[in-house]
């Protein structure tokens, strides 16, 4: 979720209680000890941690494995005082031996989004249940086995980041609140979580796998480093689901590759594309004429002229609309033009989806996204009650926190802000030091938030390393969260199967 835009931002937080489940397994409870002693919770923090016992059905084989819930606690490094308790949930199979069996370290973006879009979307062995695209915030928070959950090859821990999620800051400190919430503060404390999470589980010699959601991938990639330099741990290889690797090509009218990265991904929607093949084409073109004729200006007739003929062939929007903008189309442009007349506005987050303009006669409009704005509820909602029920952590009242916009609002992108903000360059040190390190990138055709093409681009700059297949690009159908479609959610699991297993 990195493109922050108004309509997507615009929170009006939902009451996450009192919510019902599909029947479960029954639960074998046991309260997290410290020293020998049963951990008490603080009168300021969070409970401590509880495991449960479990079993599921993957691919017909029954899986028994522990699920826990608790929080690593950060404090102050010179006078020790309490700073933050960071929450977590982790899935780890019971019959497997810990040193040799890898572990995933789970992060979602925004910055501002719980790990729940990623947990119970994909990789938890539980996930929401959803009837194929139709889902609103009314959609009944009821979780189901996940057929596709990672846990049959990896060790999960999801990991929600102060200000997400149940994780709670323990003191009033404004100046501690600004460290957690800037680009470095964010990797640093989180270097710090995982570090304390793999001691205290006796995990450090597992193989360690960090995995990302949108800024959730630019997240891990600096955290990949943090973590080498200072904490001293290693990691093998991440998996990075709709990225953002460098914001600046997010940024339309300033930088004329967004309108090159987002044109295949216009196309895609406007044919109903199910495959990358489908749109090569399209890629040929955007990196080819479409470019040189950008570059030409608008004082080439010429240029102009074969601008507006490609692009509203490419993209459906009327010709009037291309030639007034010069065949500049951006994100918000197209989800809107695109089914005007319908009175509907497309999503940016899955551009095959759409929903009613809430003022579709007006010159301009802001709108509630029917992708990103109709799953908060419900995957909120159903992320308290797996929490309640299935893992028995006695967070009481507290809400879960899906998707926090005071965050996203306060942001500090620091040197540079956010137009500066990018992780190639520590993608390019992991690689380039680390022989072994391994990444698998997974966007989605219909993304009009971090569109596939962008990567495409970045990539293609990035030399071979010794082995240009250590890292693969793979896009998919369905938009940012392609993960909601099933044929997506199981492309997702069997790369990052073979990432982890290399096989």
């Amino acid at each position: 979720m990195a493109r922050i835009v108004s309509t997507s931002w615009a929170f009006v937080f939902a009451v996450l209680a009192g919510v019902a489940l599909a029947p479960g397994h029954a639960a074998e409870v046991s309260a997290a000890k410290k020293g020998g002693e049963e951990q008490s919770a603080s009168t300021l923090g969070l409970p401590a941690e509880v495991a449960t016992k479990h079993v599921i059905t993957l691919a017909g084989e029954k899986l028994a494995f522990t699920a826990r819930a608790g929080a690593v606690r950060l404090s102050d490094a010179q006078s020790g005082a309490p700073r933050a308790d960071v929450a977590f949930v982790s899935y780890e199979r019971a019959d497997a031996d810990p040193l040799t069996r890898p572990v995933a370290f789970v992060f979602n973006g925004g910055p501002g989004a719980g790990s729940a879009w990623l947990g119970l979307g994909a990789l938890s062995p539980w996930r929401l249940r959803l009837d194929g695209d139709s889902f609103s915030p009314s959609t009944p928070p009821l979780v189901v086995d996940n057929a596709e959950s990672w846990l049959g090859f990896v060790d999960l821990v999801f990991v929600d980041p102060p200000g997400t999620g149940y994780s709670k800051f323990l003191n009033e400190n404004e100046e501690s609140k600004k460290h957690f919430f800037s680009v470095q503060g964010d990797v640093d404390s989180l270097a710090v979580v995982v570090r304390k999470w793999l001691t205290t589980h006796r995990r450090l010699a597992s193989p360690k796998y960090l995995v990302g959601e949108s800024y959730g991938g630019f997240r891990v990639v600096k955290l990949a480093g943090a973590l080498r330099e200072r904490e001293n741990v290693g990691v093998e290889g991440l998996v990075l689901i709709s990225p953002v690797l460098d914001f600046s090509w997010l940024e339309g009218g300033r930088n004329l590759l967004t309108f090159v990265a987002d044109l295949p991904s216009f196309a895609a929607i406007a044919r109903g594309a199910k495959d990358r093949r489908d749109v090569a084409d399209v890629e040929a073109y955007a990196a080819g004429e479409y470019v040189t004729d950008l570059l030409k200006g608008v004082k080439d007739e010429g240029a102009l002229a074969r601008l507006r003929a490609n692009v509203a062939r490419l993209t459906g929007l009327p010709p009037e609309k291309v030639e007034r903008l010069a065949g500049r189309i951006d994100a918000k442009t197209f989800t809107r033009e695109r089914l005007a007349a319908s009175g509907r506005v497309l999503s940016f987050y899955d551009g095959e989806i759409s929903g009613f303009d809430p003022n579709p006669y007006a010159r301009e409009s802001d709108w509630a996204d029917p992708v990103l704005d109709s799953l908060r509820a419900p995957l909120g909602a159903a992320m308290t009650s797996v929490v309640a029920e299935k893992l028995q952590w006695p967070v009481g009242d507290a809400r879960y926190e899906i998707l926090n916009g005071q965050v996203a609002h306060l942001w500090d992108f620091e040197r540079g802000g956010r137009h500066g903000a990018e992780a190639v360059s520590d993608l390019r040190q992991a690689l380039a030091l680390d022989p072994r390190f391994k990444v698998l990138i997974v966007h989605g055709l219909a993304d009009l938030v971090t569109p596939y093409f962008t990567t495409k681009l970045l990539l293609d700059q990035l030399p071979a390393y010794g082995d240009g297949a250590r890292v693969k690009l793979t896009v998919s159908p369905g938009g940012h969260m392609s993960y909601l479609r099933s044929d997506s959610r199981k492309m997702l699991r069997d790369g990052a199967r073979e990432l982890i297993e290399g096989k």
